[in-house]
C-alpha cells in the first residue's frame, strides 16, 4: 500500500483549513504546503457537500498526484470515494472505523483518531493503516471542539500500544515538532501552523526542517 511504500510522505501531513484569518482556501493551503515540502495532505471541511466542495476537492486530489503527494479526506468517507481519494481519516464520532474499511476496500488508507491505549488497539483491530494521536497540546483556534491535551506521555502510552505508524496532531508547531518526534511519534500533522501563517510555505519548510532533523533524515 501506499503507507508502506511512501513512509517519509508520513512525517508531515498538513491539514487543509478554508478561511481562518487570512481566508485561505483549501487549494491555497495544499499548494503552499506542497511547495514547503510536506507530500501528505488531509482535506478538512465540515461544511455540507456541494458541487463546490467536490469540485475543489477534485482539485487539491490532481494537485496532490502531480507533486506525488497522498491526499486524505477528513472525516468523509463518501466525499473520499467520490473524489478517488487516496484514502479517508475517521475520528472516534464518525463513522465506525471498521465501516470505513469496509466501504474503502483493503486499497485505499484508512486513517482512525486515537487518545488512548484502549482507543488505539480497537482502531487497528479494525483495519486502521495509521492513526492520528492527540491532541498531544492545546490546539488553538482550529478545532474549537478539541479535547483536554494527552501531552507527551499520552503520545507514548499510544504509541507503544500498536504496532502502527503514528501521527501527532494538536498544536504542534516547528518549535515544538522535534520533541513530539522524540516522544515517539511516526510524524505529524498541523492545521493552523501553516494554515493561519501570514506564509504557508515557508511555516511548513520549518516544520520539514525540524522534523527530518529530529527523525534523523
Amino acid at each position: 500500500m501506499t503507507l508502506v511504500l511512501q513512509p517519509e510522505a508520513w512525517r508531515l501531513c498538513i491539514v487543509t483549513a478554508a478561511g481562518g484569518p487570512f481566508g485561505r482556501s483549501h487549494e491555497s493551503v495544499a499548494a503552499a504546503a506542497i511547495e514547503g515540502g510536506a507530500r501528505s495532505i488531509q482535506f478538512r471541511d465540515k461544511g455540507a457537500r456541494t458541487e463546490a466542495l467536490f469540485s475543489e476537492a477534485r482539485r487539491v486530489r490532481d494537485m496532490c498526484r502531480a507533486a506525488g503527494a497522498i491526499f486524505i479526506v477528513n472525516d468523509d468517507v463518501e466525499l473520499a470515494l467520490a473524489v478517488d481519494a487516496d484514502g479517508a481519516h475517521v475520528g472516534q464520532d464518525d463513522m465506525p472505523a471498521l465501516y470505513a474499511r469496509r466501504r474503502l476496500g483493503p486499497a485505499r488508507i484508512l486513517g482512525v483518531s486515537a487518545r488512548t491505549p484502549t482507543e488505539a488497539e480497537a482502531a487497528a483491530e479494525a483495519g486502521a493503516d495509521y492513526l492520528g494521536i492527540g491532541p498531544v497540546f492545546e490546539a488553538r483556534g482550529s478545532k474549537p471542539d478539541a479535547a483536554a491535551p494527552i501531552g507527551l506521555a499520552g503520545l507514548r502510552a499510544v504509541v507503544t500500544a500498536v504496532n502502527l505508524p503514528c501521527i501527532a496532531i494538536g498544536g504542534i508547531n516547528s518549535e515544538n515538532a522535534a520533541e513530539v518526534m522524540r516522544a515517539g511519534a511516526f510524524g505529524v500533522a498541523v492545521i493552523s501552523a501553516v494554515a493561519a501563517a501570514r506564509d504557508m510555505t515557508a511555516a511548513t519548510a520549518r516544520l520539514h526542517t525540524a522534523i527530518c532533523a529530529a527523525s534523523g533524515k
